[in-house]
């Protein structure tokens, strides 16, 4: 290798990298491994092999491939069965997300079988394991220095990915293999203890969030009183407003009317292109685009099909309904053509309609109601939403029941933060763990000594 080659490998190396210890070098991934992506998509086509896909969720959402996540069951031609077949020791990547700074998230394959092929939108990389220990590899990928990568190279306007030809491009660290193994060794019992402290944390919020939404599907659906409020006499509303199995029963004193009956709706278009643009998060709030972590920018062309929501109107994302995007409008501004919104009627209070339709019975719904579409495609059709059961309690009763419900989320949502916040400085001395032993700023012998 030439002076200038030589000098020219360095500076790209502390670029990336920056000061290594001495005896380690930097490697293109080209060199120590194989890097290409799927184009298996989620479809069964008769007469092809059956097969189970390793997906993008399973990859985003787990540490390690294993044999006991629920795989996707579809078909693959045999040509894509060989190419795209995993086997344990590879590292599958997300290559694609909304930011820049979300893509390149990787898993370590622990399982692999015959049917079980990497699905679109992963790359996979498989070790030439003469040249890096396949677990060190792994957590090289899950490194700050490597994830600054991706973000640089990422391509795309309103979705962002690792272009094919830059996949091999990114570099990482390479001490000597005993060294590689030492640091994945320290890594995997390091980072094991961090996510069992996680888990805690988690199963305390999981605990607090259903209480939260038990005050929430109690309150809104039984009132103040509860069942001793006696049972919805649904004979006055018909067959038709009988009320359905899963909605508990109402007190006997309210009323009970379709949702098409109470929310009409708002066609009004921002045509002017002068409205605040806002987007609906699944905590079911209404947020200025212009305020949030990742900018979410509407075309020229798209914003005078947006539609208007006023103050008190209900905004709902069908394609987002199973997982809370419902909310009420606390400003005007204008939302995604995709949106729905509605003018509420006199006879509710909107915060307690809002309450009303997140709570659980009226999720469970969503959910039955999206059984039969596809994966990309979760909308919940305008006329399910138009006949869900709306039940109507006087008017005093609806605010006295906001407010109850008001007080006792801002207790529960109190203690829900504490945990958050223990998992998000976990999450951070997780990474700085990665980041510091990949890239040799820690001896790990010496710090496994010391922990």
């Amino acid at each position: 290798m030439s002076v200038v080659v030589a000098d020219a490998v360095a500076e790209r190396v502390h670029k990336w990298l920056g000061d290594i210890p001495a005896g380690w070098t930097g490697a293109r991934l080209f060199e120590v491994a194989d890097a290409w992506t799927s184009n298996v998509d989620k479809h069964s086509v008769e007469g092809q092999p059956s097969v189970r896909l390793c997906n993008y969720v399973d990859v985003y959402k787990n540490d390690s491939i294993v044999d006991s996540l629920d795989f996707m069951a579809a078909t693959a031609t045999r040509e894509q069965i060989r190419k795209f077949r995993i086997r344990v020791g590879d590292t599958l990547i997300t290559k694609d997300s909304e930011t820049a700074d979300d893509i390149g998230v990787p898993a370590f394959v622990e399982y692999e079988a015959d049917d079980l092929i990497c699905g679109y939108h992963l790359a996979i990389i498989r070790p030439h394991t003469k040249k890096v220990v396949p677990k060190f590899l792994y957590w090289t990928l899950d490194s700050e220095p490597i994830a600054r990568q991706w973000g640089v190279t990422a391509a795309g306007v309103t979705r962002v990915g690792i272009r094919s030809t830059d996949l091999n491009k990114v570099t990482i660290p390479l001490p000597s293999p005993d060294e590689q193994r030492a640091i994945a060794e320290f890594l995997d019992h390091e980072t094991a203890q961090i996510d069992a402290l996680v888990a805690k944390q988690e199963e305390l919020i999981r605990h607090l969030e259903e209480r939260r939404l038990a005050v929430i599907t109690t309150t809104t659906l039984t009132g103040l009183r509860g069942e001793e409020s006696g049972e919805h006499d649904v004979t006055r509303w018909g067959s038709s407003l009988a009320v359905e199995p899963w909605l508990v029963r109402a007190p006997h004193t309210w009323g009970m009317e379709r949702f098409k009956t109470v929310c009409l709706p708002r066609e009004e278009r921002n045509v002017a292109g002068t409205e605040l643009m806002l987007s609906l998060t699944v905590k079911g709030h209404l947020i200025d685009r212009s305020t949030m972590a990742v900018q979410q920018n509407a075309s020229d062309a798209s914003i005078p099909r947006y539609f208007v929501a006023r103050p008190n109107d209900l905004v709902v994302n069908p394609m987002w309904l199973i997982g809370g995007a419902i909310g009420v409008s606390d400003k005007r501004g204008a939302v995604s053509p995709d949106y729905r919104v509605f003018e509420i009627a006199d006879v509710l209070d909107p915060w307690y309609l809002n309450a009303v339709l997140r709570s659980a019975p009226y999720f469970d719904q969503y959910r039955l109601y999206t059984r039969s579409n596809t994966t990309f495609d979760r909308r919940i059709k305008q006329n399910d939403l138009d006949n869900l059961p709306i039940p109507i309690p006087p008017m005093d009763e609806q605010r006295d029941i906001v407010a109850h419900i008001n007080e006792q989320t801002t207790q529960i949502d109190a203690l829900i933060s504490k945990p958050q916040e223990h998992i998000a400085l976990a999450r951070e001395r997780r990474s700085a763990l990665i980041t510091a032993a990949v890239t040799g700023q820690i001896d790990v012998r010496t710090a496994r000594k010391a922990s």
